[in-house]
């Protein structure tokens, strides 16, 4: 089979090796769609801190059962599935307090542990995740964003009749705002530098986009939301312009939540955090149960998926698909790679 391997940043072989054979509790699957995201990125730019080379990655997948192994049970030939990607110690202090996700052994597929960039993938039955028979496996391939959407809500409770604001208008930020309207805020507002992505939010039912190079970001907020505000704050920027405006922005009891992953350490004030009594969450990655609702609020409609895949590109495309996304940035939110 073949099999993408990054020998170097910004260099992508491709490489004949073997047909993994399932152990006994693993799961074979033929993958259909790779999708790529911001982490994937930087990997390609030599600037993720985590990972070495070569690596094989894709971690935004969706495929078909080809075969089990002996032990499996719940999966069979022709299922529609993904994974999720995380490998863990089990024993450390998250790990047996039902946090995973933060393992401190954690180790991504795709990142610190081989990747699905490739055919065929083994992948443990216990993080395999069964599709809906009639969901498309280009969907299929979204639902781990949008697991990553699901957890960040998850960080400030219930979502329900609550007005939420979300800070960056990339795949993360739109999905954190659908996902947002999907679960009953009473109001979603998302804001940009780039009035592509504002439109393309709008185009997947965002009422509510701001361009805050041109309105002052307090004054959107108090324009679209009232004198009370945003209940919930989410930064999907991981830059300090948005989390310091978000503060700024915020209430007093505000929840904020930071999603995006921060290259340079930001300056904030605290000192309104302790005045306003802001509650300050941070999120990563997600847990199996954000998977489900995941799936679940793809299977009622609830989220736009189509509006936001810019573009495919075929498995022996893959160094173009990058490339793309570089001379493009502006015009590309999710990128997929398709076998």
């Amino acid at each position: 089979m073949r099999q993408a391997v990054m020998t170097a940043p910004g260099k992508i072989e491709y490489r004949e090796v073997e047909v993994p054979l399932p152990d006994k509790h693993e799961v074979l699957i033929r993958i259909r769609n790779i999708g790529v995201c911001g982490s994937d990125i930087h990997v390609y730019h030599g600037m993720h801190p985590y990972t070495s080379y070569p690596v094989v990655q894709g971690h935004e997948v969706s495929g078909e059962v080809e075969a089990v192994g002996s032990g499996v049970t719940g999966f069979a030939a022709g299922d529609k599935v993904t994974f999720v990607p995380q490998l863990v110690c089990g024993t450390c202090y998250p790990c047996r307090h039902g946090m995973h996700h933060v393992c401190d052994s954690l180790k991504v597929m795709g990142f610190q542990a081989p990747g699905a960039g490739q055919e065929f993938f083994a992948v443990p039955q216990d993080l395999t995740i069964k599709l809906p028979a009639d969901m498309s496996l280009v969907h299929g391939a979204m639902i781990e964003p949008m697991a990553v959407a699901v957890h960040a809500l998850g960080r400030a409770g219930e979502i329900k009749n609550r007005r939420v604001l979300v800070l960056g208008a990339g795949p993360i930020g739109n999905l954190v705002a659908q996902c947002a309207r999907g679960l009953g805020a009473a109001a979603v507002m998302i804001t940009d530098l780039s009035d592509v992505r504002l439109a393309k939010a709008r185009d997947c039912g965002i009422a509510y986009t701001v361009n805050t190079s041109r309105e002052e970001l307090a004054s959107a907020v108090s324009r679209h939301f009232g004198p009370d505000k945003a209940d919930v704050i989410l930064e999907c920027v991981g830059v300090e312009d948005a989390i310091a405006g978000g503060i700024a922005a915020a209430r007093k009891g505000s929840v904020l939540i930071v999603v995006g992953v921060f290259g340079t350490k930001p300056t904030v004030d605290l000192g309104l955090v302790q005045d306003r009594e802001l509650t300050l969450h941070g999120s990563l990655m997600y847990q199996h149960q954000d998977y489900r609702k995941a799936i679940e609020l793809v299977a009622e409609g609830k989220v736009t998926l189509d509006e936001l895949i810019t573009d495919t590109f075929a498995f022996d495309r893959y160094q173009e698909a990058y490339r793309h996304i570089e001379e493009s940035a502006d015009r590309t939110l999710k990128v997929m790679i398709e076998l």
